[in-house]
């Protein structure tokens, strides 16, 4: 997969993407989405970290090196972090650069509508290709206020729609629509060119995204629109459990888990 077949998927089968940030949850998820990113959700979900804006480029790097080696197919877009991007289009072009050379990876993602297009567009050109991020930003999170949901006023409708059109005109291949009430991102998907994919917003999206641990309930508090498909958290606790009472029972290592000289 490319960026290419991404964006030929508008309108047409439903796009799935989920986030990893390890060889091996990369290789599993490989097999059923349409592309992997390796977001800098990684700060709070690997790093226990109250909110993405310390993530670092080299942080990015190390897990995107990481997820390549586990996916085959799937494209793999990574996170530009906080600070990696927003001073200029040439700074955003050296921290692009190096996530594509480094890690292998097939895209970029960056946050903020019409106040990032110039630089979209000036990472398009020069052959980078750019997922965009609109409504709720978690790295603006400390002027927005906290994770608010986007969209619910007129004047906030009007200024998401605008920066969707914005991020399409720049070139963008696809838009992330985060944190969007439902209405406005049917109305957004309809009205661009290039597919939404909605992370709490709309099954209308023409794709969607969650965080891997959320949906596996590895995560302790996940945000209302993430539906759970398994419960990790109470097996890992149960196999642990288990494992910590053989070890203090003598029970493991047994005979079929111990070396033997040869006779």
């Amino acid at each position: 997969m490319t960026s290419v077949n991404i964006a030929a998927r508008k309108g047409g089968t439903p796009i799935v993407a989920l986030t990893a940030y390890h060889a091996h949850t990369a290789a599993i998820l490989d097999r059923f989405v349409d592309f992997i990113l390796v977001g800098d959700s990684l700060g709070m979900v690997m790093h226990g970290l109250k909110t993405t804006i310390p993530v670092t480029l080299d942080m990015m790097i190390l897990q995107g090196l990481a997820v390549m080696r586990g996916a085959s197919r799937a494209l793999v877009v990574v996170d530009l972090p906080f600070g990696s991007y927003e001073e200029s289009p040439a700074v955003a072009f050296r921290s692009a650069a190096r996530v594509l050379k480094e890690t292998g990876c097939g895209a970029v993602k960056l946050e903020g509508g019409a106040r990032m297009s110039e630089t979209i567009r000036f990472l398009v050109d020069r052959g980078i290709p750019v997922m965009a991020h609109i409504g709720l930003t978690p790295q603006s999170v400390n002027t927005m206020g906290g994770y608010k949901v986007q969209g619910r006023d007129d004047d906030g409708a009007v200024e998401i729609i605008a920066d969707a059109k914005a991020v399409a005109s720049a070139g963008a291949f696809a838009v992330v629509v985060e944190g969007v009430v439902e209405p406005l991102a049917k109305e957004i998907t309809t009205s661009i060119s290039i597919p939404t994919i909605g992370i709490g917003a709309s099954s209308d999206c023409d794709g969607q995204i969650l965080v891997l641990e959320d949906m596996l309930g590895l995560s302790p508090d996940i945000p209302k629109f993430v539906k759970r498909y398994g419960q990790l958290a109470e097996h890992i606790g149960s196999a642990v459990e288990a494992y910590a009472d053989d070890v203090r029972g003598r029970r493991f290592p047994d005979k079929d888990h111990v070396y033997r000289n040869r006779s």
